[in-house]
């Protein structure tokens, strides 16, 4: 073989290879692309197959359950954005920043019932935490961050609609 010939064909192997690498790096980072999904984006469309990815949204109040799994603590939770809900297993020990009605985002998979199983959940520093996603649909409500914290989850569906019925009056 000429030297030109191996040096065309050694070209064409880096580029071969460097397309290659490109190609897999493109791959990685569309399936890590979003931080996390909320609940009414997985009501609308589920995440494909068994793809791990994050969750975000407001623990809902009163749906925090303590259970145990064998010898491990275990709980059941519902992770809300105000316009749907999903129910989250956890087994292991909630971060100390956990609660009701604040923000949260957990990792995980979408099991075949439509449940949540979470393999880690994630509390911020700061009380007053929320997705952003979240933070624009409850200022759809009328919330005002500067006004305080948000108003409980469980009337954020309420808020909706009396957000919606008052922009749907007509003045007399």
């Amino acid at each position: 073989m000429k030297r030109k010939h191996r040096r065309m064909l050694l070209v064409g192997a880096l580029v071969l290879g460097l397309g290659s690498a490109t190609i897999l790096v493109f791959q990685a980072f569309r399936s890590t692309g979003e931080l996390f999904v909320v609940p009414s984006k997985i009501a609308a469309e589920a995440p494909k197959g068994d793809r791990v990815f994050r969750l975000g949204g407001m623990v809902e109040a009163g749906s925090l359950k303590h259970l145990q799994e064998g010898s491990r603590p275990a709980v059941r939770f519902r992770v809300s954005d105000g316009v749907a809900s999903v129910d989250v297993t956890y087994v292991g020990i909630l971060p100390d920043l956990f609660r009701e009605g604040q923000g949260v985002v957990t990792m995980g998979k979408l099991q075949p019932d439509g449940s949540f199983a979470a393999q880690e959940v994630l509390a911020k520093h700061d009380e007053n935490y929320m997705p952003g996603d979240m933070a624009d649909e409850l200022k759809k409500t009328g919330w005002k961050p500067e006004n305080g914290a948000p108003p409980p989850a469980a009337l954020w569906n309420a808020a909706q609609k009396n957000a919606a019925l008052s922009s749907t009056k007509v003045g007399g």
